[in-house]
């Protein structure tokens, strides 16, 4: 009977699931919600059999194929004990599972599994460098109280700049006009929707922002300048640290390096592989576990 190993990539916005059998080739892949085990637990394993049932339905597999699968998850969440625990106790259908940070995921994937270091910025934020057999993390303690450089934190200042702006403290600018539009131009809307809004929901501004920064928005530039800085920051953390091969991962990071500082742009290289691959190959591997 076939064995598949199946990598997971799961953060605030999303759960991206690869398949693929024991010669490496693909099976299938899919994409669902968020799998940030501090959303839940149970909401993160739940978008991870989601995605699972829909990567193998592509390749003709059924229920009977998951009890052959080891299952290699690259989590956002997982660096806090209690959070990695819990989703680990979780019933699954699955032959093992392997779990670890979505960091990890992405630094063994864009390395092929070699030393090196990753910069994470899409939603969240962390930067990771492994050396010699040993994990070293700058940031990645979540939003909001860490996670600089991240879409959310960068969603999170757009909608405090847009406040100043109604309240004629700072220029009023075409971007900070739209997500006024967005909000019907009612500062009220924006307060309530501030009081359930998730990481996610501030990180959709950030394709505006880019957009903006484009047209010579002074809002957009003043934010991704801040979002370099904060990316920057981490940067130079892992270079002090030993870091000479940093990628850039993620969708905020991937559009990021042209504002750097033309010193820092010299230790960026090109990933190998996704955090997806970086999963599978850990996948039936329990060595990897964090705990």
């Amino acid at each position: 009977m076939n064995e598949y190993f199946v990598g997971i990539d799961g953060g605030g916005t999303s759960c991206r699931a690869r398949i693929r059998d024991h010669q490496g080739r693909l099976i299938g892949e899919s994409k669902t919600g968020s799998a940030n085990i501090l959303l839940g637990a149970e909401m993160a394993m739940g978008a991870v059999v989601e995605a699972i049932v829909q990567a193998a339905e592509q390749g003709g597999l059924g229920i009977d194929d998951y009890r052959h699968m080891h299952v290699g998850l690259a989590l956002a969440g997982a660096e806090q004990r209690c959070a990695w625990s819990a989703l680990k106790s979780l019933p699954h259908p699955f032959k093992s599972i392997t779990l670890n940070t979505d960091a990890y995921g992405a630094c063994i994937g864009a390395h092929n599994g070699d030393d090196g270091a990753i910069m994470i910025a899409g939603t969240g934020s962390c930067g990771l460098l492994l050396l010699n057999g040993e994990q070293h993390v700058v940031g990645g303690r979540e939003f909001p109280i860490s996670d600089q450089g991240s879409g959310a934190v960068m969603g999170l200042h757009l909608i405090q700049q847009v406040l100043l702006a109604q309240d004629g403290i700072v220029e009023h600018t075409p971007l900070a006009e739209e997500v006024m539009h967005e909000f019907d131009y009612d500062i009220d809307n924006i307060v309530s929707w501030s009081k359930s809004a998730l990481p996610r929901d501030y990180g959709q501004f950030c394709p505006r922002v880019f957009h903006h920064a484009a047209q010579g928005d002074s809002l957009a530039i003043q934010l991704l300048k801040q979002t370099a800085q904060d990316i920057e920051m981490f940067l130079i953390a892992l270079h002090k640290k030993g870091a000479t091969r940093i990628c850039l991962m993620g969708s905020i990071a991937e559009r990021i390096l042209p504002w750097l500082s033309p010193p820092v742009q010299q230790w960026i290289v090109k990933p190998q592989f996704d955090a997806i691959e970086g999963a599978i190959m850990f996948a039936g591997r329990p060595e990897h576990n964090l705990y």
